[in-house]
């Protein structure tokens, strides 16, 4: 490894400083919120020196807001905090489950969705969940925070969208309506712990009669950053969420897939996965809502 330095502060405006501080004087600084990605790429290709900047310490990371119309989730809460909240699994258990997706028990109790979203994978877990449920990144920035939808934040592998001087603060959803269900599966190699082949979030709202009314698609694995997919939300409002609806959503996940092929799985695999998933997601969302009603 090569030499680092490491700073916690215990304000939003003293991280700032020292983001701005490093920039101004051309050195690295680079967030950790909960590591488990930093600190491997830290022991791995990324030996360059910096300055870590733990955000553990920061009230606005840590706290967990659920309201009657928002919930905030700071970007250090750990996996397994979220993991045990009964009110989150209630709310969002689509999002929860793909947050137990991430490592074992021990990682997830430092994992964090923040830092998942910020490493920018493209099959990271939780992006493709917090896309459907509507997720908005909070960001910390010299001239105050600013808001941006979990689907634009990830520009490319392992790129995002933070500018020099800023940092994610937290991620906020709306509180889901009624009659709404949401669920994320994702393929794998092995039956655990592993990096996803393909992923798939879905949320869908149903009216008193089951028909579809709002619906939205996430998709990761199948490209450089996980995608909105827009076409197959399209299929599933004004249906009862059926065979046919999960199917036509299914078909626009693959048109919109762009993937790779690796040792993972093919360009071919991948878009039929894709699809699978996109049916199989979305009947647990529906029936999900259903028992909502």
């Amino acid at each position: 490894m090569g030499e680092f330095a490491y700073v916690a502060p215990t304000s939003v405006a003293d991280a700032l400083d020292v983001l701005r501080e490093h920039a101004n004087n051309g050195r690295r600084a680079q967030m950790l919120a909960g590591g488990t990605d930093l600190l491997v790429q830290m022991r791995g290709l990324d030996k360059a020196p910096r300055t870590i900047v733990d955000v553990k310490k920061i009230e606005e990371a840590n706290r967990l807001d659920i309201g009657s119309d928002e919930i905030y989730i700071g970007a250090a809460i750990p996996s397994a905090a979220l993991n045990e909240n009964a009110a989150l699994k209630a709310l969002l258990p689509g999002l929860i489950e793909a947050a137990d997706l991430i490592g074992s028990t021990q990682i997830q109790g430092r994992a964090t969705l923040g830092g998942n979203l910020c490493n920018a994978s493209p099959a990271a877990d939780t992006t493709p969940a917090m896309i459907v449920n509507r997720g908005v990144c909070v960001i910390a920035s010299g001239g105050g925070n600013r808001e941006l939808p979990v689907e634009a934040f990830c520009t490319g592998v392992g790129v995002n969208a933070l500018a020099d001087g800023e940092f994610l603060l937290g991620l906020k959803f709306p509180h889901p309506a009624a009659r709404t269900g949401d669920a994320y599966l994702r393929f794998i190699p092995r039956t655990e712990m592993d990096i996803a082949v393909a992923g798939c979030g879905v949320s869908v709202t149903l009216d008193a009669d089951g028909r579809c009314v709002d619906a939205a698609v996430g998709i990761g694995a199948v490209a450089p950053t996980p995608l909105k997919v827009e076409a197959a939300a399209e299929a599933l409002i004004g249906t009862k969420v059926d065979d046919d609806a999960l199917a036509a959503a299914g078909a626009a996940c693959t048109a919109a897939a762009s993937p790779i092929t690796d040792k993972r799985g093919t360009v071919e695999y991948r878009r039929k996965v894709v699809a699978v998933l996109c049916r199989r997601t979305g009947a647990i969302a529906r029936d999900r809502a259903l028992g909502a009603s």
